[in-house]
């Protein structure tokens, strides 16, 4: 840090990206006072207008065209990894071996083995190094959180959740890193990794995996004829490419609680554009969750007199997690998006960096790499008929 301010990059300018450095820029504006200055200096990515593009929107000072200028730059403390899965080990080693705080988007890396490598390369230094497990900042998902670690619910029974989305449905969308890399590296950790971190965060650790499936249901895309952004169409070449990971994947799972989940993970369905929700039934009491409606949560339990009893819709207000101060209107029902959980994380980040620990922390790098395990295991599973995994 520099007179008291922490200097902030972001690699990767695309959709994730623009969120990280969204969050920076508001994370000055959330909670407390008494943190130090967010000084917002670089966006970097390899399509120059883009990076130009997003440093523009969000006010950064500079942008570059090759991550290695942030690695290299003394104005810069602390770097948001937003790239390409298959990239994350090789810049978070380089940037924790040029003294930077790193936190970086799920998932961690493409294998357990790499994020061992990253825990490795982050030991004994005294720098922050975390994992981006955005769905933990949801003020309800933290509510209902708060209502099972209490003891409210009684134990947990069944966590049923599901991650769909419909980015991939249109055959048209152009071949790009989300379509490589073999089984597993398809909607089962783009976003199916935020669904077993949610699920864990819940209900506690997934001890077993079995009844895995993985299936491709659009087997080949178009060869873009240059960069692409997000999930749109692009320009052509003509030719195609075969998809090498999954569509869809389903799979159940134990708790350590002895609690079972059940698990879909889809970026084909029709409707859905981002709908990451779950269920969860419990001893005395239930709770459900749906990203679409992401400023409430249902609950059902055992206060109200049973002739009045039953589910009940909650709107998140200042009396649940991260919303006094978090949000510029602090009230009930107010409403909240998912850029504000990217706020929240930032916020966490850079309090960490600071020393404070008002906010939860980050997700560790061993986190990150449980939840690189149990991806791995349920494709062990699919690929052994469903079979059973332990964790």
């Amino acid at each position: 840090m520099r007179n008291g301010s922490i200097g902030v990059a972001v690699i990767g300018a695309g959709m994730a990206g623009r969120s990280h450095a969204a969050g920076y820029r508001s994370a000055g504006t959330v909670f407390g006072l008494d943190r130090p200055e967010v000084r917002l200096v670089a966006i970097a990515d390899v399509n120059a207008p883009l990076a130009e593009n997003t440093r523009r929107r969000y006010g950064f000072e500079r942008a570059e065209p090759d991550w290695r200028a942030v690695a290299e730059a003394p104005d810069v403390d602390a770097v948001s990894v937003v790239v390409a899965n298959h990239l994350h080990r090789e810049l978070v080693e380089a940037l924790l071996a040029a003294g930077k705080h790193v936190l970086c988007e799920k998932p961690l890396a493409p294998s357990p083995a790499d994020g061992r490598a990253m825990i490795a390369a982050a030991a004994g230094r005294d720098r922050v190094a975390v994992v981006g497990f955005t769905y933990r900042r949801s003020p309800a998902i933290s509510a209902v959180r708060d209502e099972v670690t209490g003891g409210r619910l009684g134990d947990p029974v069944h966590f049923n959740g599901h991650v769909w989305h419909d980015y991939a449905l249109d055959p048209l969308t152009p071949m790009s890193w989300r379509y490589r890399g073999g089984p597993g590296s398809g909607i089962l950790a783009d976003t199916g990794s935020h669904l077993v971190d949610t699920a864990e965060f819940v209900c506690g650790p997934i001890t077993q995996v079995s009844g895995a499936t993985l299936a491709t249901v659009v087997t080949e895309r178009p060869v873009p004829a240059g960069p692409t952004l997000g999930h749109t169409r692009a320009e052509l070449t003509g030719e195609y490419a075969k998809v090498e990971n999954e569509d869809i994947a389903s799979f159940t799972a134990r708790f350590a609680n002895g609690a079972i989940g059940t698990f879909s993970a889809s970026r084909i369905t029709h409707g859905r554009p981002d709908g990451l929700a779950f269920e969860m039934f419990c001893t005395k009491g239930s709770a459900t969750f749906d990203l679409h409606r992401a400023s409430e949560f249902t609950i059902s339990d055992t206060g109200p007199a049973e002739a009045t009893n039953g589910e009940r819709r909650v709107y998140i207000g200042p009396s649940h997690p991260y919303v006094r101060q978090g949000l510029p209107v602090d009230a009930a029902g107010a409403g909240h998006g998912t850029g504000d959980m990217f706020t929240f994380q930032a916020r966490s980040f850079l309090d960490q960096i600071a020393g404070i620990r008002e906010l939860p922390p980050c997700a560790t790098l061993e986190e990150g790499v449980r939840g690189l395990r149990i991806l791995e295991a349920v494709v062990e599973s699919a690929t052994a008929n469903g079979t059973t995994v332990t964790i």
